[in-house]
């Protein structure tokens, strides 16, 4: 399990021959068009700062251009920032010299790209422990390691094919194998979803959620669905131009969107499917009415508990079994609407 954090701090990215000396422009209000109309640089990321919890997945979500990818680039360095530091288990490695970083990179980091990366020329289980080798970890650890993970993704009996006989989504599944087969603290997923069909995307989704569960590492996923960020992330940024807009828990986002342009975002989202049955609970009164449903259950699946059941009212207890407050089918279904009156739009400048 993974036991640190990633803390982003004052993160500032400008594209450019001169970037440095821009920051206190931008920072003290310059905008992304003024520095590139004026300049000639470009507004990768303002002032991020984003608490990224250990062993929880946090999605960094928005749309092109919004600087998401830009970012999490950021954590293992393959962009130099700015201005700004990225710190894990209390080292910036904003500041690693170059044999420190490349340890960083090759122990406590693996990344899953959303085209696969897999090398064409070798075989399911020579990719899976490229990483391995790349480490000089001896060949019988290896490929014990490596096909422990193919078991694990699912592709038992894919070991001696090569990429171009695989699926997408089987590709990817490789791209997840050779990630853990590093058992590496951070996993880093950029768009890692994002090329496969949707129903293969989903199956993707509950893979990770799984493997999750069990392994507790520090996962940044990165993806422009919001349906993707609220499925998986623990935590949730959006940005928009290279600034966060917001940042929360799925249901602080959906529940208290920050301004118009989150507003826009999360109006479509089916609520049932992220608002927890805690949220809108009432305080317990004693009479421990209806059917028992967990705390954390989303009003989705509470409503159905209740209604197959044959209840309009549930009781809400926590983790140890102990009543904690009330429900009832009319407040749930009222929850689960979208509020009326805002028909904000988002930006096509995006």
């Amino acid at each position: 399990m993974a036991s640190h954090g990633i803390e982003i701090k004052g993160l500032y990215k400008i594209f450019g021959s001169n970037a440095r000396q821009h920051v206190e422009a931008v920072r003290n209000g310059l905008s992304k068009a003024e520095l590139n109309e004026r300049y000639g640089h470009v507004l990768g990321l303002k002032d991020i700062n984003i608490s990224m919890p250990a062993g929880g997945i946090t999605v960094v979500m928005g749309l092109s251009g919004s600087g998401k990818s830009t970012l999490i680039r950021h954590i293992n360095r393959l962009i130099e920032p700015t201005y700004g530091e990225v710190v894990y288990d209390g080292v910036n490695v904003c500041g690693m010299n170059e044999r420190d970083l490349r340890e960083f990179r090759r122990h406590k980091t693996a990344m899953v790209f959303q085209k696969f990366a897999l090398l064409p020329h070798r075989t399911v289980i020579e990719n899976t422990v490229y990483g391995l080798d790349i480490q000089g970890v001896s060949r019988s650890e290896s490929l014990k390691k490596g096909q422990y993970w193919i078991d694990r993704v699912g592709l038992s009996g894919f070991e001696h094919h090569y990429p171009n006989q695989l699926s997408g989504g089987m590709q990817q599944r490789v791209g997840l194998a050779r990630a853990l087969t590093n058992d590496a603290d951070i996993l880093l997923m950029d768009e890692a979803y994002s090329a496969l069909d949707p129903l293969i995307r989903v199956d993707m989704q509950t893979v990770l959620l799984d493997l999750q569960a069990e392994l507790k590492k520090t996962v940044v996923f990165i993806t422009h669905d919001l349906d993707e960020a609220l499925r998986l992330g623990d935590k949730i940024a959006i940005l928009r131009d290279g600034q966060v807009v917001q940042q929360g828990t799925g249901q602080e986002i959906v529940l208290s969107p920050a301004d118009d342009y989150i507003t826009a975002f999360v109006k479509e989202v089916n609520r049932g499917r992220v608002i927890q049955a805690k949220t809108v609970m009432k305080p317990f009164d004693g009479a421990a009415d209806g059917v028992r449903i967990e705390a954390t259950t989303t009003l989705e699946a509470a409503a159905k508990a209740m209604t197959e059941s044959g209840q309009t009212k549930a009781t809400i207890i926590d983790e140890a079994g102990t009543p904690i407050g009330t429900l009832d089918l009319q407040t749930m279904m009222a929850a689960m609407v979208t509020p009326a009156g805002s028909d904000a739009s988002m930006m096509a400048a995006e």
